[in-house]
């Protein structure tokens, strides 16, 4: 078996969600439990953190492992979507799980998979578990895909469970208010396991204290004891690398830290990144000062991370950010007001099953749209979207071909524009030079 036909067998004969939605969403662990069975229990060799929530759940995993690496740790890291490379989900210190080792576990697993017909996704985790097994991590930071209570990672028994945010995001599964969301999220807290919250949000403190307290689970509302704050506007250069610089104030105790990853939205992540820091240490992890910072400093260099306001070019100014939701969009659009430009330019795209009419209410009516459409079935055409957003007051052009759509706003914009490419992983992953 090549590794294309490794990746077909993959796409083709089972469900994605990252494609089709709704008809990939399973609503119970079962699969997941009988694959994990079938391969001798992977999920059980290897120490693991735990990371659900609607926002930042992709940038505080990896910013996790970064730590981890940076610690001297054989660290795992499980993620999703992919945005180039099907491997991107699965890496050990940053690096991708090697294409024969795909090809060797749907070879290995192939009459089984065929016979249990699980999703893609469900299948996807197995192989990580089987991955990180077989390679003998010494922790792996486990990803949620979606929700918590049903997602295919909930089989595992982490050292710590990580909440970053609830959002609306995915509410025709998840539920249609905040505390039925949270209580989804809430699936990951485990007995006697501590769990943090990065974000304290009203509606939802209830449910993670119900839960925690039926599960004596210890739990911590990270930013009531990380205060964080961005010390200055710009990115500033460390050693030829782009961060920003905050103040950390953590009950009482002040000190500076420096972030690789630069969105403005990464102030809600980090108290939940540190004081999981802190939680690990407590239980014997070797995670200096020294370590976090240069962890937390490196984080794309050392895991991998792209999409998450990633810088593509200057003059003008060409930036691109995977937030896709009501949240993440509203913390885009008030990113970009902090920079200098004269006209922004927006290559746009979104899919079909989000709730488009809130996040097309946020946006600039003073923006050039060029309105594109990602290569998937879930895509929103490039057409029905500029009519929904024409509704709005959002006026442009229709480019479907996402390489296209950028070519057109890089050629039209001026010196002192500044391009924004997003409203989707999807058509972030699309970008050819990301």
């Amino acid at each position: 078996m090549t590794y294309q036909e490794a990746l077909d067998f993959l796409y083709a004969s089972l469900p994605m969600f990252q494609r089709v939605g709704a008809a990939a969403f399973k609503k119970d662990l079962s699969n997941t439990l009988a694959l994990c069975n079938h391969l001798g229990n992977p999920e059980k060799k290897f120490k693991t953190v735990h990371v659900a929530g609607t926002n930042g759940k992709g940038s505080s995993s990896h910013s996790l492992a970064a730590v981890f690496q940076a610690a001297g740790n054989k660290t795992g890291l499980y993620t999703s979507p992919h945005l180039k490379s099907f491997t991107e989900r699965i890496r050990i210190n940053g690096i991708e799980i090697p294409e024969e080792d795909v090809v060797r576990f749907v070879e290995a697993n192939r009459a089984f998979l065929l016979e249990l017909k699980p999703s893609f996704f469900e299948m996807t985790v197995g192989m990580a578990f089987w991955y990180f097994a077989e390679e003998a991590v010494d922790i792996a930071i486990i990803e949620v895909g979606m929700g918590g209570r049903l997602d295919s990672t909930n089989v595992i028994e982490p050292e710590l469970s990580l909440i970053t945010n609830i959002g609306w995001d995915h509410m025709q599964y998840l539920g249609d208010t905040l505390p039925k969301i949270a209580a989804e999220k809430a699936g990951i807290i485990k007995a006697d396991t501590p769990v943090v919250i990065s974000q304290s949000q009203e509606e939802c403190e209830s449910v993670f204290r119900q839960l925690a307290k039926e599960k004596s689970a210890p739990i911590v509302f990270a930013d009531d004891h990380w205060k964080v704050k961005k010390k200055i506007k710009d990115q500033i250069k460390n050693d030829n690398l782009l961060s920003v610089s905050y103040e950390v104030v953590h009950d009482l105790e002040k000190s500076e830290l420096e972030f690789g990853l630069l969105g403005d939205y990464q102030v809600f992540n980090l108290p939940g990144i540190l004081e999981s820091i802190e939680q690990l240490r407590k239980m014997g992890w070797k995670l200096s000062d020294k370590v976090v910072q240069e962890g937390l400093l490196k984080v794309p260099q050392l895991t991998g991370l792209k999409g998450r306001w990633q810088i593509l070019g200057k003059n003008p100014w060409v930036i691109t950010d995977t937030g896709h939701n009501e949240p993440g969009i509203k913390a885009i659009l008030d990113q970009l007001k902090t920079y200098q430009f004269d006209q922004l330019w927006i290559v746009f795209g979104m899919v079909s099953d989000k709730d488009i009419s809130k996040v097309l209410s946020l946006m600039p009516k003073n923006a050039h749209y060029v309105f594109c459409e990602a290569k998937i079935p879930r895509a929103m055409s490039a057409k029905e979207l500029a009519e929904k957003a024409s509704i709005q007051g959002l006026k442009g052009e229709i480019i479907p071909s996402i390489s296209e759509a950028v070519r057109f706003a890089r050629k039209k914009a001026q010196a002192n524009d500044l391009i924004f490419i997003g409203g989707s992983t999807f058509v972030v992953a699309e970008i050819e030079e990301l």
